[in-house]
């Protein structure tokens, strides 16, 4: 029998959004919920920045960040990821995405800011959304949802070293940063094999 597992939604949004990478759809996982907007429904309400109050140490066996931490300031960022740290066990990983401003620079050098990079189920997306936040969104009152920092692959994997993760792997793929962060007894070789199984390659010849 599996021993349940729990990876923490961090800024999950409302639960029609975001949902888990699939790699937390195999096994016996059981998804936590966080958010700082009571309105998302969250598990749990806050922010990654301090969850002390809400979670305990070593309590987690995975983080699942996507596009969230581009959300806070940027002298916030090294505390939200040592709060990830803090509350993963010593065998846990954490997976996270965020837009790759690298990308972006580019796409904005190429087509303008105001240009449809793609659509999403919010609508059409440009590079002042990826750079900034999503304006409609913001428009409509959503002020958490503006972005007030960013990472390149360099800086995001600079950061999560820093915050005492054992192994970082960090790949871009299209506009996205997609990183890998494994505590010291984490199971590098399963975790990369799942994920290649699901779509995503994080192998240690990515950037």
């Amino acid at each position: 029998m599996e021993t349940v597992k729990r990876v923490l939604n961090a800024g999950s949004g409302p639960p029609s959004n975001r949902h888990l990478h699939p790699i937390f759809t195999k096994g016996d996982w059981t998804e936590v919920r966080l958010d700082v907007d009571p309105r998302a429904a969250p598990h749990l309400t806050g922010s990654v920045v301090d969850m002390r109050t809400l979670i305990q140490d070593q309590s987690f066996d995975a983080i699942w960040s996507s596009h969230s931490l581009e959300h806070l300031h940027g002298h916030e960022v090294p505390n939200a990821l040592s709060e990830f740290t803090r509350i993963l066990k010593p065998d846990g990983f954490a997976l996270i995405t965020s837009p790759d401003l690298e990308m972006i620079a580019s796409l904005v050098l190429e087509r303008g800011l105001h240009d449809t990079a793609y659509t999403s189920p919010a609508g059409p997306i440009t590079p002042h959304d990826m750079l900034f936040g999503h304006a409609a969104s913001i428009a409509r009152g959503m002020t958490f949802m503006a972005h007030n920092t960013g990472f390149t692959s360099i800086s995001l994997g600079h950061l999560l070293a820093d915050a005492g993760f054992a192994v970082v792997l960090v790949k871009r793929d299209r506009l996205d940063l997609w990183a890998l962060a494994l505590m010291q007894d984490a199971d590098k070789e399963g975790i990369q094999q799942d994920l290649k199984a699901c779509g995503l390659d994080m192998s240690d010849e990515q950037e």
